[in-house]
Protein backbone atom coordinates (compact mmCIF):
# COMPACT_ATOMS: atom_id res chain seq x y z
CA UNK A 1 0.00 0.00 0.00
CA UNK A 2 1.30 3.60 -1.01
CA UNK A 3 1.14 6.53 1.54
CA UNK A 4 1.52 9.74 0.93
CA UNK A 5 1.26 10.76 4.53
CA UNK A 6 2.47 8.50 7.22
CA UNK A 7 -0.49 7.53 9.59
CA UNK A 8 -0.67 8.68 13.54
CA UNK A 9 -0.72 4.82 14.99
CA UNK A 10 -1.78 2.03 13.96
CA UNK A 11 -4.73 0.33 15.84
CA UNK A 12 -4.97 -3.11 15.76
CA UNK A 13 -8.54 -5.02 16.99
CA UNK A 14 -9.24 -8.04 18.06
CA UNK A 15 -12.75 -8.39 16.14
CA UNK A 16 -15.05 -11.42 18.56
CA UNK A 17 -15.55 -9.52 21.67
CA UNK A 18 -14.58 -6.30 21.10
CA UNK A 19 -16.20 -5.20 17.69
CA UNK A 20 -18.21 -8.42 17.63
CA UNK A 21 -20.34 -10.02 20.94
CA UNK A 22 -17.65 -12.75 21.74
CA UNK A 23 -18.51 -16.84 20.55
CA UNK A 24 -22.14 -15.59 19.37
CA UNK A 25 -21.30 -16.00 15.61
CA UNK A 26 -19.54 -19.99 15.97
CA UNK A 27 -21.49 -20.81 18.93
CA UNK A 28 -25.14 -19.16 18.61
CA UNK A 29 -25.86 -18.19 14.86
CA UNK A 30 -23.82 -20.97 13.23
CA UNK A 31 -24.41 -23.95 16.14
CA UNK A 32 -28.04 -23.46 16.49
CA UNK A 33 -28.26 -24.41 13.06
CA UNK A 34 -26.46 -27.71 13.69
CA UNK A 35 -29.22 -29.11 16.11
CA UNK A 36 -28.89 -29.27 19.54
CA UNK A 37 -25.88 -31.95 19.22
CA UNK A 38 -24.21 -29.57 17.42
CA UNK A 39 -24.35 -26.89 19.37
CA UNK A 40 -23.70 -29.23 22.11
CA UNK A 41 -20.44 -30.45 20.28
CA UNK A 42 -19.28 -26.55 19.79
CA UNK A 43 -20.12 -25.71 23.23
CA UNK A 44 -17.81 -28.63 24.78
CA UNK A 45 -14.72 -27.55 22.38
CA UNK A 46 -15.36 -23.88 22.92
CA UNK A 47 -15.14 -24.37 27.09
CA UNK A 48 -11.74 -27.02 26.53
CA UNK A 49 -10.59 -23.93 24.87
CA UNK A 50 -11.84 -21.90 27.51
CA UNK A 51 -10.19 -23.53 30.77
CA UNK A 52 -7.12 -24.23 28.46
CA UNK A 53 -7.12 -28.53 27.69
CA UNK A 54 -7.25 -27.11 24.35
CA UNK A 55 -5.00 -25.01 21.97
CA UNK A 56 -7.37 -22.37 19.81
CA UNK A 57 -6.03 -24.01 16.17
CA UNK A 58 -7.01 -27.18 18.03
CA UNK A 59 -10.01 -26.13 18.97
CA UNK A 60 -11.38 -24.20 15.90
CA UNK A 61 -10.06 -26.95 13.33
CA UNK A 62 -12.49 -29.25 15.38
CA UNK A 63 -15.47 -26.67 15.48
CA UNK A 64 -14.80 -26.28 11.59
CA UNK A 65 -14.86 -30.03 10.77
CA UNK A 66 -18.54 -29.98 12.19
CA UNK A 67 -19.25 -27.46 9.78
CA UNK A 68 -18.34 -29.79 6.63
CA UNK A 69 -20.71 -29.76 4.74
CA UNK A 70 -22.34 -25.80 5.40
CA UNK A 71 -23.11 -23.39 2.28
CA UNK A 72 -20.48 -21.10 2.44
CA UNK A 73 -23.93 -18.60 1.20
CA UNK A 74 -25.48 -19.36 4.81
CA UNK A 75 -22.13 -18.91 7.00
CA UNK A 76 -22.48 -15.63 5.04
CA UNK A 77 -25.94 -15.06 6.23
CA UNK A 78 -25.68 -15.66 9.36
CA UNK A 79 -22.76 -13.67 10.19
CA UNK A 80 -24.71 -10.78 8.77
CA UNK A 81 -27.43 -11.35 11.52
CA UNK A 82 -24.98 -10.48 13.98
CA UNK A 83 -25.17 -7.37 15.81
CA UNK A 84 -21.90 -4.92 16.08
CA UNK A 85 -20.65 -3.88 19.79
CA UNK A 86 -21.94 -0.72 20.62
CA UNK A 87 -20.90 2.72 18.97
CA UNK A 88 -18.65 0.58 16.68
CA UNK A 89 -19.13 2.31 13.56
CA UNK A 90 -18.65 6.12 15.79
CA UNK A 91 -15.31 5.05 17.23
CA UNK A 92 -13.63 3.53 13.96
CA UNK A 93 -15.53 6.94 12.04
CA UNK A 94 -13.27 9.42 14.96
CA UNK A 95 -10.14 7.29 14.01
CA UNK A 96 -10.62 7.50 10.12
CA UNK A 97 -11.24 11.77 10.96
CA UNK A 98 -7.69 11.97 13.23
CA UNK A 99 -5.60 10.29 10.65
CA UNK A 100 -4.98 6.59 12.40
CA UNK A 101 -5.08 3.84 9.92
CA UNK A 102 -7.05 1.07 11.51
CA UNK A 103 -6.44 -2.96 11.45
CA UNK A 104 -8.85 -6.20 12.03
CA UNK A 105 -7.67 -9.88 13.05
CA UNK A 106 -9.45 -12.53 13.91
CA UNK A 107 -8.42 -16.09 14.68
CA UNK A 108 -12.16 -17.13 14.94
CA UNK A 109 -13.97 -15.57 11.49
CA UNK A 110 -13.06 -16.29 7.87
CA UNK A 111 -11.52 -13.40 6.23
CA UNK A 112 -14.26 -13.16 3.61
CA UNK A 113 -16.41 -12.03 6.77
CA UNK A 114 -13.56 -10.12 8.57
CA UNK A 115 -12.82 -7.89 5.00
CA UNK A 116 -16.80 -7.51 4.93
CA UNK A 117 -16.52 -5.93 8.65
CA UNK A 118 -13.45 -4.02 7.42
CA UNK A 119 -15.71 -2.53 4.26
CA UNK A 120 -18.70 -1.77 7.00
CA UNK A 121 -16.01 0.06 9.28
CA UNK A 122 -13.78 1.83 6.60
CA UNK A 123 -10.45 -0.37 8.19
CA UNK A 124 -7.66 -0.41 6.09
CA UNK A 125 -6.71 -4.13 7.02
CA UNK A 126 -8.59 -7.58 7.83
CA UNK A 127 -7.26 -10.62 8.35
CA UNK A 128 -8.99 -13.91 9.47
CA UNK A 129 -8.36 -17.71 9.18
CA UNK A 130 -8.79 -19.43 5.61
CA UNK A 131 -11.58 -21.37 4.78
CA UNK A 132 -11.21 -24.28 2.23
CA UNK A 133 -14.18 -25.22 0.23
CA UNK A 134 -15.63 -26.90 -2.66
CA UNK A 135 -18.55 -26.65 -5.13
CA UNK A 136 -20.12 -23.72 -2.48
CA UNK A 137 -19.83 -25.64 0.80
CA UNK A 138 -17.23 -25.99 3.71
CA UNK A 139 -14.76 -29.16 3.71
CA UNK A 140 -14.25 -28.78 7.21
CA UNK A 141 -10.60 -27.84 6.61
CA UNK A 142 -9.19 -24.58 7.53
CA UNK A 143 -5.66 -22.67 7.73
CA UNK A 144 -4.16 -19.78 7.61
CA UNK A 145 -1.18 -17.58 9.61
CA UNK A 146 -4.01 -16.11 12.30
CA UNK A 147 -4.70 -19.12 13.70
CA UNK A 148 -1.51 -20.49 14.42
CA UNK A 149 0.19 -20.20 18.12
CA UNK A 150 2.05 -16.74 17.10
CA UNK A 151 0.03 -16.44 13.90
CA UNK A 152 -1.56 -13.34 15.37
CA UNK A 153 1.89 -11.69 15.66
CA UNK A 154 3.03 -12.96 12.10
CA UNK A 155 -0.30 -11.16 10.46
CA UNK A 156 0.84 -7.75 12.53
CA UNK A 157 4.53 -7.81 11.26
CA UNK A 158 3.20 -8.10 8.04
CA UNK A 159 0.77 -4.90 8.35
CA UNK A 160 3.68 -2.55 10.34
CA UNK A 161 5.97 -3.70 7.41
CA UNK A 162 3.58 -2.57 4.69
CA UNK A 163 3.02 0.93 6.73
CA UNK A 164 6.45 1.47 7.34
CA UNK A 165 5.60 1.87 11.44
CA UNK A 166 7.17 0.07 14.52
CA UNK A 167 6.17 -0.90 18.07
CA UNK A 168 6.29 2.12 19.02
CA UNK A 169 3.46 3.46 16.54
CA UNK A 170 1.11 0.35 17.62
CA UNK A 171 -2.07 0.49 19.46
CA UNK A 172 -3.79 -3.31 20.12
CA UNK A 173 -7.17 -3.70 21.56
CA UNK A 174 -7.80 -7.12 22.36
CA UNK A 175 -9.65 -9.42 24.95
CA UNK A 176 -8.45 -12.43 25.69
CA UNK A 177 -5.14 -14.43 25.99
CA UNK A 178 -4.88 -16.07 21.72
CA UNK A 179 -3.48 -12.03 21.51
CA UNK A 180 -0.56 -12.24 23.66
CA UNK A 181 1.83 -12.96 20.91
CA UNK A 182 1.07 -9.46 19.27
CA UNK A 183 1.81 -7.46 22.91
CA UNK A 184 6.11 -6.89 22.32
CA UNK A 185 5.06 -5.86 18.89
CA UNK A 186 2.92 -2.58 20.35
CA UNK A 187 3.69 0.07 22.70
CA UNK A 188 0.86 0.33 23.71
CA UNK A 189 -2.31 -2.37 25.14
CA UNK A 190 -5.98 -1.70 25.49
CA UNK A 191 -8.04 -4.78 27.06
CA UNK A 192 -11.66 -4.81 26.38
CA UNK A 193 -13.43 -6.38 29.20
CA UNK A 194 -10.26 -8.30 29.43
CA UNK A 195 -9.49 -11.76 30.64
CA UNK A 196 -7.01 -12.26 33.24
CA UNK A 197 -4.07 -12.60 31.34
CA UNK A 198 -4.93 -9.53 29.40
CA UNK A 199 -6.13 -7.42 32.18
CA UNK A 200 -2.99 -8.01 33.69
CA UNK A 201 -0.65 -7.28 30.91
CA UNK A 202 -2.35 -4.30 29.39
CA UNK A 203 -1.87 -0.48 29.72
CA UNK A 204 -5.24 0.58 29.94
CA UNK A 205 -8.50 -1.78 30.93
CA UNK A 206 -11.90 -0.53 29.21
CA UNK A 207 -14.98 -2.07 30.62
CA UNK A 208 -18.02 0.25 29.24
CA UNK A 209 -18.43 1.63 25.83
CA UNK A 210 -15.75 1.54 23.35
CA UNK A 211 -16.23 5.21 23.16
CA UNK A 212 -14.54 5.16 26.09
CA UNK A 213 -11.06 4.49 25.13
CA UNK A 214 -11.24 7.70 22.63
CA UNK A 215 -8.97 10.05 24.67
CA UNK A 216 -6.06 6.79 24.95
CA UNK A 217 -6.27 6.07 21.52
CA UNK A 218 -6.44 9.87 20.12
CA UNK A 219 -4.63 11.51 23.05
CA UNK A 220 -7.56 13.88 23.43
CA UNK A 221 -7.33 15.71 26.81
CA UNK A 222 -10.27 13.17 29.13
CA UNK A 223 -12.37 15.20 30.81
CA UNK A 224 -13.06 13.90 34.07
CA UNK A 225 -16.40 14.46 35.09
CA UNK A 226 -17.76 13.25 38.50
CA UNK A 227 -17.98 9.50 38.46
CA UNK A 228 -21.58 8.32 38.65
CA UNK A 229 -23.44 4.88 38.01
CA UNK A 230 -26.05 4.46 35.55
CA UNK A 231 -29.43 2.74 36.09
CA UNK A 232 -28.33 -0.77 35.49
CA UNK A 233 -25.67 -0.20 37.75
CA UNK A 234 -27.71 0.51 40.56
CA UNK A 235 -29.96 -2.35 40.08
CA UNK A 236 -27.23 -4.41 39.44
CA UNK A 237 -25.85 -3.24 42.59
CA UNK A 238 -28.98 -3.58 44.83
CA UNK A 239 -29.36 -7.16 43.38
CA UNK A 240 -26.00 -7.98 44.07
CA UNK A 241 -25.88 -6.70 47.63
CA UNK A 242 -29.28 -7.65 48.63
CA UNK A 243 -28.40 -10.98 48.34
CA UNK A 244 -26.98 -10.65 51.78
CA UNK A 245 -30.40 -11.34 52.99
CA UNK A 246 -30.27 -14.65 51.95
CA UNK A 247 -28.18 -16.05 55.11
CA UNK A 248 -31.01 -14.68 57.13
CA UNK A 249 -33.66 -16.38 55.51
CA UNK A 250 -31.71 -19.62 55.94
CA UNK A 251 -31.77 -19.17 59.73
CA UNK A 252 -35.18 -17.93 60.68
CA UNK A 253 -37.92 -19.24 57.36
CA UNK A 254 -35.98 -22.07 55.24
CA UNK A 255 -33.52 -24.88 55.76
CA UNK A 256 -30.47 -23.92 53.45
CA UNK A 257 -30.43 -27.10 51.51
CA UNK A 258 -34.56 -25.77 50.14
CA UNK A 259 -33.14 -22.47 49.38
CA UNK A 260 -30.13 -23.75 47.53
CA UNK A 261 -32.89 -25.71 45.62
CA UNK A 262 -35.23 -22.72 45.10
CA UNK A 263 -31.73 -20.45 43.87
CA UNK A 264 -30.66 -23.65 41.63
CA UNK A 265 -34.78 -23.87 40.17
CA UNK A 266 -34.38 -19.94 39.36
CA UNK A 267 -30.72 -20.07 37.75
CA UNK A 268 -32.32 -22.93 35.28
CA UNK A 269 -35.36 -20.69 34.24
CA UNK A 270 -32.90 -17.23 33.93
CA UNK A 271 -30.70 -19.90 31.70
CA UNK A 272 -33.88 -20.78 29.55
CA UNK A 273 -34.86 -16.65 29.41
CA UNK A 274 -31.54 -16.24 27.75
CA UNK A 275 -31.13 -18.35 25.42
CA UNK A 276 -34.93 -17.19 24.45
CA UNK A 277 -33.50 -14.00 24.43
CA UNK A 278 -30.51 -14.28 22.15
CA UNK A 279 -32.96 -16.08 19.71
CA UNK A 280 -35.15 -12.68 19.86
CA UNK A 281 -37.93 -14.33 22.82
CA UNK A 282 -38.41 -12.29 25.94
CA UNK A 283 -39.85 -13.90 29.24
CA UNK A 284 -41.81 -10.92 30.86
CA UNK A 285 -39.84 -10.75 34.24
CA UNK A 286 -36.29 -12.45 33.85
CA UNK A 287 -35.73 -11.12 29.95
CA UNK A 288 -36.81 -7.64 31.30
CA UNK A 289 -34.41 -7.90 34.32
CA UNK A 290 -31.98 -8.71 32.20
CA UNK A 291 -32.29 -5.69 29.85
CA UNK A 292 -32.35 -3.20 33.12
CA UNK A 293 -28.97 -4.60 34.35
CA UNK A 294 -26.66 -5.82 32.51
CA UNK A 295 -23.74 -4.27 30.54
CA UNK A 296 -24.33 -2.82 27.03
CA UNK A 297 -21.98 -5.20 25.32
CA UNK A 298 -23.02 -7.77 27.55
CA UNK A 299 -26.88 -7.97 26.13
CA UNK A 300 -25.81 -9.02 22.48
CA UNK A 301 -24.99 -12.80 24.53
CA UNK A 302 -25.91 -15.08 27.09
CA UNK A 303 -25.16 -12.79 30.44
CA UNK A 304 -23.41 -15.23 32.83
CA UNK A 305 -22.40 -13.05 35.39
CA UNK A 306 -26.04 -14.02 37.38
CA UNK A 307 -25.31 -17.60 36.43
CA UNK A 308 -22.35 -17.98 38.56
CA UNK A 309 -22.70 -15.34 41.45
CA UNK A 310 -25.94 -18.04 42.32
CA UNK A 311 -23.59 -20.48 41.63
CA UNK A 312 -20.97 -18.96 44.29
CA UNK A 313 -23.91 -18.71 46.88
CA UNK A 314 -25.08 -22.22 46.67
CA UNK A 315 -22.21 -24.28 46.85
CA UNK A 316 -21.51 -21.90 50.01
CA UNK A 317 -24.41 -22.67 51.51
CA UNK A 318 -24.20 -26.75 50.61
CA UNK A 319 -20.73 -27.06 50.65
CA UNK A 320 -19.56 -25.81 54.55
CA UNK A 321 -20.81 -26.36 57.64
CA UNK A 322 -23.40 -23.58 59.44
CA UNK A 323 -22.65 -20.46 60.29
CA UNK A 324 -19.34 -20.70 58.45
CA UNK A 325 -21.80 -20.98 55.20
CA UNK A 326 -23.28 -17.59 55.93
CA UNK A 327 -19.87 -15.74 55.97
CA UNK A 328 -18.97 -16.88 51.77
CA UNK A 329 -21.76 -15.60 51.15
CA UNK A 330 -21.45 -12.43 53.00
CA UNK A 331 -18.30 -11.73 51.73
CA UNK A 332 -19.52 -12.10 47.64
CA UNK A 333 -22.24 -9.89 48.28
CA UNK A 334 -21.48 -7.38 50.71
CA UNK A 335 -17.66 -7.23 49.67
CA UNK A 336 -17.60 -7.62 46.18
CA UNK A 337 -20.96 -5.82 45.65
CA UNK A 338 -19.87 -2.63 47.33
CA UNK A 339 -16.12 -2.89 45.92
CA UNK A 340 -17.50 -2.41 43.00
CA UNK A 341 -19.99 0.33 44.14
CA UNK A 342 -17.35 2.62 45.55
CA UNK A 343 -14.59 1.87 42.98
CA UNK A 344 -17.53 3.59 40.43
CA UNK A 345 -18.33 6.44 42.37
CA UNK A 346 -14.64 7.05 44.53
CA UNK A 347 -12.07 4.89 42.42
CA UNK A 348 -9.03 6.74 41.53
CA UNK A 349 -6.23 4.48 42.04
CA UNK A 350 -5.75 1.74 39.51
CA UNK A 351 -4.36 -1.45 40.81
CA UNK A 352 -1.41 -2.33 38.47
CA UNK A 353 -2.12 -6.42 38.65
CA UNK A 354 -5.92 -6.06 38.04
CA UNK A 355 -6.57 -2.40 35.92
CA UNK A 356 -10.13 -3.03 36.05
CA UNK A 357 -9.71 -2.81 39.95
CA UNK A 358 -8.62 0.20 42.15
CA UNK A 359 -7.34 0.76 45.67
CA UNK A 360 -10.29 2.67 47.02
CA UNK A 361 -13.17 0.34 45.66
CA UNK A 362 -10.84 -3.19 47.25
CA UNK A 363 -11.09 -1.38 50.37
CA UNK A 364 -14.29 -0.01 50.75
CA UNK A 365 -14.93 -3.89 49.64
CA UNK A 366 -12.89 -4.87 52.43
CA UNK A 367 -14.49 -3.10 55.53
CA UNK A 368 -18.04 -3.66 54.32
CA UNK A 369 -17.44 -7.68 53.77
CA UNK A 370 -15.36 -7.50 57.43
CA UNK A 371 -18.46 -6.01 59.43
CA UNK A 372 -21.46 -8.38 57.74
CA UNK A 373 -18.69 -11.41 58.53
CA UNK A 374 -19.11 -10.20 62.45
CA UNK A 375 -23.13 -10.76 62.28
CA UNK A 376 -21.93 -15.11 62.41
CA UNK A 377 -18.36 -15.38 63.13
CA UNK A 378 -15.55 -14.03 65.58
CA UNK A 379 -13.76 -11.02 64.89
CA UNK A 380 -10.70 -12.84 64.20
CA UNK A 381 -12.11 -15.06 61.57
CA UNK A 382 -14.21 -12.32 59.87
CA UNK A 383 -11.08 -10.45 59.72
CA UNK A 384 -8.74 -13.33 58.04
CA UNK A 385 -11.73 -14.00 55.31
CA UNK A 386 -12.48 -10.38 54.34
CA UNK A 387 -8.93 -10.30 53.78
CA UNK A 388 -8.69 -13.25 51.76
CA UNK A 389 -12.19 -12.32 49.57
CA UNK A 390 -10.89 -8.77 49.21
CA UNK A 391 -7.12 -10.53 47.72
CA UNK A 392 -9.36 -13.26 45.65
CA UNK A 393 -11.52 -10.24 44.39
CA UNK A 394 -8.41 -8.03 43.01
CA UNK A 395 -6.45 -10.87 41.59
CA UNK A 396 -6.80 -11.18 38.19
CA UNK A 397 -7.54 -15.00 38.38
CA UNK A 398 -8.69 -17.05 35.60
CA UNK A 399 -11.63 -18.42 37.31
CA UNK A 400 -14.81 -15.87 37.60
CA UNK A 401 -14.58 -14.19 41.35
CA UNK A 402 -18.40 -15.09 41.94
CA UNK A 403 -16.90 -18.51 42.78
CA UNK A 404 -13.62 -17.98 43.91
CA UNK A 405 -14.57 -15.74 46.62
CA UNK A 406 -16.71 -17.82 48.45
CA UNK A 407 -14.96 -21.10 47.48
CA UNK A 408 -11.47 -19.67 48.96
CA UNK A 409 -12.86 -17.76 51.95
CA UNK A 410 -14.80 -20.74 52.99
CA UNK A 411 -12.49 -23.11 52.58
CA UNK A 412 -10.06 -21.14 54.56
CA UNK A 413 -12.58 -20.75 57.57
CA UNK A 414 -13.58 -24.14 57.37
CA UNK A 415 -9.62 -25.31 58.17
CA UNK A 416 -8.78 -22.41 60.76
CA UNK A 417 -9.40 -24.25 64.38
Amino acid sequence: MTTTTKPKRLIVFDVEGVLLPKRRYLLFEVARKLGTLGFLKILLVGTLYEIGLLSLESALKKIFKFLRGFKTDELFQLYKEVPLMPNVKELFQKLKETGHKTALISSGLPTPLVEDLATTLKADYAYGLELETANGHLTGEIRGDAIKPDGKALVLKKILKDTNMAPKDCTLIVDDRNNLPMFPLSTKKIGYNPDFLISAKSDFVVKGDLTEMLPILTGETLKNPPPTLSKNEILRGAIHIGSFSIPFVCMHLLNHYIVSLIILLTTALYITSEFLRIRGINLPVTSTITWKTARKPELYEIVTAPVLFALGIVLSLILFPTPVNYVPVTILTLGDGFATFFGKTLGRTVLPLNKGKTVEGSAFGFICAFSGALLFINPTKALISSAIGTLVELLPLPINDNLTIPLTTGLALTLIP
